[in-house]
């Protein structure tokens, strides 16, 4: 690690001498909450973390070694508690020679390390990603992919309101489709600024000859007449993915108020797949405490074969690289290695060969069941001598019912942040909401779709 957390400035100086003989340029980044930042945590504890990281992560550009010194507490937390949480979201290792039972003992089952051993630290890899944190990482990302999102539910106030959000963060651009008028109109009374947008009504719209064309173009050798392609040209969703074919906007966005079907068909007709991909599947970005999960395919395919369980695992895995997480997949089963027998365990052996064939370097385990899959003291009994036993950052179900079930129940029994579903397999990036989303989830999704179009 090129950081670490102090709690005490007492052991600074000499801390800093002994890390000079490492490294040259050694910066201190202290925690020194004003009465502006201590209103912001209670009031905001999510906007006060990613200020903070966002300072924290622009501090340690311009040194080759961070000291983060702790601050007192305040409020309902004490000195530890809140450090320890600041740690967590910094992801950099305590350093702790007064207090070190003390401060274990606050942090059990946890992946930060805490240690008076300065070279475990030097010598650490550790891996701490708060929901916090991963927020901060996708909005710089979505920031510097500088990429215009389509959006075709304007009728919709959380469309409104999470368009309003990314504009004043100029974070993407945004395109609304609907009238101009009535858009502004509630934009108003809603006292949201989306001067910045661009509205296209698809109904009065320059484009309608050439988008009704192009449907036309792709879809007569299936039927479709002129007359036909003219109508979709007017239908708001077909207009979107038209303009996402076309490369007048990166990425779309619906589902508020459709359906997941009225959304994927248009782009499964004129979209189409990615070379070589079978099969389009939805992923959960499931950010817990510490760690951010993929969970797939949760949203699309019911009953997977083995060819498809093996193509939504490459794709899942490639979506963890784009995402900066290296893929360590696990073919989820009721059963372990060669514990168990039956249809359905046969049938993650079979997308285990299959998958084998089309990557050979991915690193998997199957089957394995999920406790297997997580947890390294199980892991290491079920399939012991396996890399992604008790490891495992990617987690391809069986079906579509066990993986609903799973992403759901450890959203809400875990308090975990769920992210999507985000659509994988198609050539340009449309991604479906649910429509009980909040303006949180539709924000996310436009970012995570904004980093999928910069890919």
């Amino acid at each position: 690690m090129r950081s670490l957390y102090l709690n005490c400035a007492e052991s600074l100086v000499n801390l800093k001498a002994t890390l000079s003989k490492e490294f040259s340029n050694i910066g201190v980044f202290e925690i020194s909450l004003s009465q502006k930042e201590q209103e912001l945590y209670a009031k905001n504890e999510k906007e006060f973390f990613i200020e903070l990281i966002s300072r924290f992560e622009n501090f340690k550009q311009s040194h080759d070694f961070v000291v983060v010194l702790g601050c007192d507490g305040f409020g309902v937390f004490g000195k530890y508690e809140l450090n320890l949480k600041i740690a967590k979201n910094l992801n950099t290792p305590v350093f702790e020679c007064k207090n070190l039972d003390d401060l274990r003992s606050l942090n059990k089952n946890s992946k930060l390390l805490i240690t008076d051993d300065l070279s475990e630290i030097l010598n650490s890899n550790q891996e701490i990603c708060t929901p916090y944190r991963f927020e901060n990482i996708l909005t710089n990302r979505a920031k510097n992919a500088k990429k215009t999102i389509v959006l075709p539910e304007s009728d919709d106030d959380r469309i409104l309101k999470a368009s309003d959000i990314l504009l004043k963060k100029e974070i993407v651009s945004i395109t609304l489709l609907g009238d101009e008028s009535a858009v502004n109109k509630r934009a108003s009374e809603l006292g949201l600024d989306l001067g910045k947008a661009k509205i296209i009504d698809p109904k009065n719209s320059d484009l309608h000859d050439k988008i009704w064309s192009e449907i036309f173009e792709r879809r007569k050798a299936k039927g479709m007449s002129e007359e036909n392609a003219k109508k979709l040209a007017t239908d708001r969703t077909y207009f979107g993915t038209m303009l996402v074919e076309l490369g007048l906007a990166d990425a779309m966005v619906s589902g508020a108020s459709t359906t997941t079907a009225e959304t994927i068909r248009p782009a499964l007709q004129l979209i189409k797949t990615k070379p070589g991909v079978s099969i389009v599947s939805g992923l959960f970005f499931m950010s817990l405490d510490e760690e951010v999960l993929l969970y797939a395919d949760c949203a699309i395919t019911p009953n997977p074969d083995p060819e498809a369980i093996a193509s939504i695992a490459i794709s899942t895995a490639d979506s963890a690289k784009a995402f900066g997480i290296d893929p360590r997949v696990a073919l989820l089963s009721y059963s372990t290695g060669e514990s168990g027998s039956g249809v359905d365990v046969d049938a993650i052996k079979e997308a285990a060969r299959i998958l084998k064939e089309k990557d050979a370097n991915l690193k998997f385990a199957a089957p394995i069941q999920y406790d297997a899959a997580a947890d390294l003291s199980v892991g290491t009994k079920k399939m012991p001598g396996n890399e992604v036993a008790g490891r495992a950052n990617v987690f391809v179900f069986p079906s579509l019912n066990t993986g609903n079930i799973c992403y759901k129940a450890v959203q809400r029994t875990a308090n975990a942040l769920a992210i999507g579903p985000v659509l994988q397999g198609l050539r340009k990036p449309v991604n479906d909401l649910s429509r009980g989303c909040l303006v949180e989830d539709v924000v996310n999704t436009i970012i995570i779709s904004a980093i999928q179009a910069g890919e």
